[in-house]
């Protein structure tokens, strides 16, 4: 008998958790990652490169850079080098301001590593020499709740 009263409570568990899907967003997340993959499909190959701002309050991370034409998922979280040309929202004198924005870069990888100590974690140095502005609103490229706050600590990456 108390096998088959943990059993049945097992399945009411699984049941309950199944319920607790939000299909909802997952249609959606399809959705703006298929808007997103079509409007990569018509970047114009080049020599530049495709950011998106992701400011954190407590890190020093710029954002993500990527190559035009490939997916977010292939982007690096970059540090940047602004010995050339100062960051947007840097230029503007207010940091974060340009959160979610993204942007042509024109610049390159210096093949360094930069070591950022809130994260722990060492970031691929991106060498700016200039930027065009693309979005103030582009289409999503995270999609786990709260991982677009600036002031949660997580750290998402686009897949």
């Amino acid at each position: 008998m108390k096998l088959k009263s943990s059993l049945l409570l097992f399945l009411l568990g699984l049941f309950f958790l199944a319920g607790c899907a939000t299909p909802d967003f997952s249609q959606t997340q399809y959705a703006a990652r298929a808007a997103v993959n079509d409007a990569i499909k018509t970047e114009t190959p080049g020599d530049y490169f495709i950011g998106r701002r992701y400011y954190k309050v407590d890190y020093k991370f710029w954002g993500f850079v990527r190559s035009p034409g490939q997916p977010w998922s292939t982007s690096k979280l970059v540090m940047m080098n602004e010995q050339q040309k100062l960051a947007p929202d840097r230029q503007g004198g207010v940091l974060g301001s340009d959160h979610g924005y993204e942007y042509k870069l024109y610049g390159h990888f210096s093949g360094q590593t930069v070591y950022e100590p809130a994260s722990n974690d060492f970031y691929p140095e991106f060498v700016l020499s200039g930027y065009d502005l693309i979005s103030t609103n582009p289409a999503p490229i995270l999609f786990v709740p709260g991982s677009n706050d600036p002031t949660r600590r997580v750290i998402e990456h686009p897949q």
